[in-house]
């Protein structure tokens, strides 16, 4: 019996566009003359479609980072339990992959769905959206109208945060965040760092000086905050991007012999399980990574049982955490 690579292998295309062009999938962007070659091909093998159920639909994942990365920055790891979980508990097939992987996209041409964790270049995304139509990109919203996506309310969270930090009356408040590189070597620009220094410059905060840019780990974390201390000049409070970075933060403050919240205060973003075994608890921006990665499998989960039809876009919100790593500036 004929199957869809023997088609893909005489017709010269992927296995992938064969599986979308005999389901119709109408998001699929190929020549008349591809289409019907295909078509023309599978009745000469005499391909019988088969009836499937559907759980035995799989569903890719494709994760930036690398897998040491996402084992210290668990807001990636997060996000795939929930996908992987939301999979289990309705019968679905799973291929993961991450992207620095040998035979990444080969891995996942049989997926009849993808989810990709991060950020991508255009061409990757195009790329992905090659596979199939059923596609959805979690924590970075591309410039491709027709692809849903599921990112965080930064605007808000950030908001949320300065509000309080200058409830307590600070006003001269750093910035700890990192630079985050796509395959073509640009750096993608990261909207946290935007909205903290439109934040600042409208409510006349001081940050220039304090305003430090290095990697998404705690080691950059230590290594930003070690420069401000050796500057000789610091401010009364720093906010970090992320909660390794802030725990980076926090090793090089106590090495240092600097105490949080007495002598400075601190705050992270994304609410790690690590912020509340630390001394002091982290107070931070709680980030649902899980929920993301829920949400966006059942949005797939949707798509593939239905032909992809209008893409969302959702902006996912953010709530502060306060715990004891942070205290009113002392007069």
């Amino acid at each position: 019996m004929a199957t869809l690579k023997d088609i893909a292998k005489k017709a010269g295309v992927s296995s992938a566009a064969v599986s979308r062009i005999l389901n119709n999938d109408p998001s699929l962007s190929v020549t008349a003359e591809t289409r019907q070659k295909v078509l023309h091909t599978a009745r000469m093998l005499g391909y019988q479609k088969k009836l499937r159920s559907f759980n035995s639909y799989t569903m890719g994942i494709v994760q930036w980072f690398s897998a040491n990365q996402e084992l210290e920055d668990s807001y990636y790891l997060s996000i795939r339990h929930g996908i992987e979980d939301f999979c289990q508990s309705n019968g679905l097939n799973v291929v993961r992959t991450f992207k620095n992987d040998l035979n990444c996209m080969a891995s996942l041409e049989q997926a009849d769905s993808l989810i990709c964790i991060g950020k991508f270049t255009e061409q990757e995304i195009r790329n992905f959206k090659h596979l199939t139509g059923s596609l959805l990109m979690i924590d970075m919203a591309p410039s491709d109208a027709s692809i849903s996506s599921i990112t965080l309310d930064f605007s808000k969270a950030i908001t949320d945060m300065m509000d309080y930090l200058t409830g307590l009356g600070h006003c001269d408040i750093g910035f700890l965040t990192g630079l985050e590189y796509l395959e073509d070597g640009s750096v993608f620009s990261d909207a946290r760092l935007r909205i903290f220094i439109e934040y600042c410059k409208s409510h006349n905060i001081t940050y220039l000086p304090y305003l430090q840019e290095d990697q998404f780990s705690s080691s950059s974390g230590f290594r930003m905050m070690e420069n401000l201390i050796l500057s000789g000049s610091l401010p009364s409070a720093v906010f970090a991007a992320s909660d390794p970075i802030a725990l980076g933060a926090l090793k090089a403050l106590k090495a240092h012999g600097l105490r949080v919240p007495e002598d400075i205060s601190l705050a992270g973003f994304d609410d790690i399980n690590l912020c509340e075994m630390v001394s002091p608890s982290l107070t931070t921006i709680h980030a649902p990574a899980y929920e993301m990665g829920q949400y966006g499998a059942g949005i797939v989960y949707h798509l593939m049982k239905n032909s992809p039809g209008a893409a969302m876009r959702i902006q996912m919100p953010c709530r502060l955490i306060v715990r004891g790593s942070c205290r009113k500036k002392q007069s």
